[in-house]
This record gives structure tokens, sequence and C-alpha cells, in this order.
């Protein structure tokens, strides 16, 4: 049995001594190059590590129920862990801590929804923002994500 935080066993215990120095370069490649490419980034993604966050994560997470609003939508009971902006807080900044802007959403919406804001707002990395209406209710966007 492995004890933490080994990633290996003794006989290729060698190979974790190469990995973990390969594993810190990629993360903070990753941390500098994607993550936090640019100042507003960088303040997105420090916003995410405040007392405000966190006492508003939790919030939202108690007050929905940890239940996926866009599961929810379809008449769908599923959990859900993830806190997230209805309107990206990439295209309007100032909604960040609004709670009316926050909903639970379980990992399989989260990666559709993800991938809707890149083609409806023009979100993420090489992507240019659009002039688009922001799209506020869940149900509205829980249709528009899932054609």
């Amino acid at each position: 049995m492995l004890e933490l935080p080994k990633k290996y066993c003794e006989q290729h215990a060698d190979q974790e001594r190469e990995y973990v120095p390969r594993d810190k370069q990629a993360v903070h490649r990753y941390n500098t190059v994607t993550r936090n490419r640019d100042d507003n980034k960088r303040g997105q993604y420090n916003f995410y590590r405040t007392k405000q966050w966190v006492a508003l994560r939790q919030l939202v997470l108690d007050t929905q129920h940890y239940l996926c609003q866009y599961c929810k939508a379809d008449g769908i009971v599923n959990m859900g862990k993830i806190v997230d902006h209805i309107v990206p807080m990439e295209f309007a900044h100032d909604d960040k801590a609004d709670v009316d802007n926050l909903a639970v959403i379980c990992s399989k919406c989260h990666n559709m929804k993800t991938r809707w804001e890149q083609a409806y707002y023009g979100t993420g990395k090489d992507n240019q923002l659009k002039q688009v209406s922001p799209v506020r209710s869940v149900v509205m966007i829980n249709k528009m994500m899932k054609g």
C-alpha cells in the first residue's frame, strides 16, 4: 500500500523523481500562459480565492440544495458541486458577486455550457468577445446549449 502523497511504488520511485519537476513546470506554464494570460484573467482567477467568493459559493450551494439548475430545467434531479456564473464573468465582470448570476451546475452541464459560452459570447482563450445580449435565464441557456 502506498502512503500519500507518493505517486509511485518503491520499484518505480526513480520515475517519480523525474515526474515531479516536469509536472511542476507544466503547472507553472499552464498558470502563466493559459490560466493567467493577462491582467483580466489574473483578476478573475484571484476572485475565486477570496472570502467573498467562498461565502457566495456556499450560499448558492445551500439555497439551491446542491442541485444542478440546468438538469432541473429538464425535470431531472442531479447533484452538482460547481457554482457557475450564469452570464460569464469574462463577459459581465460587474456581475461576478451577484448571487442572482450564480447557479449550481453538474460537471456534464458545465462542460456543455462552457462550449456554448465560447460560441455565444466569444469567451475563452484565443476568442474575441462578441457584442451580444446577455442571457440571464438558466432555462433559456439550457435550451440554447442543448439545441
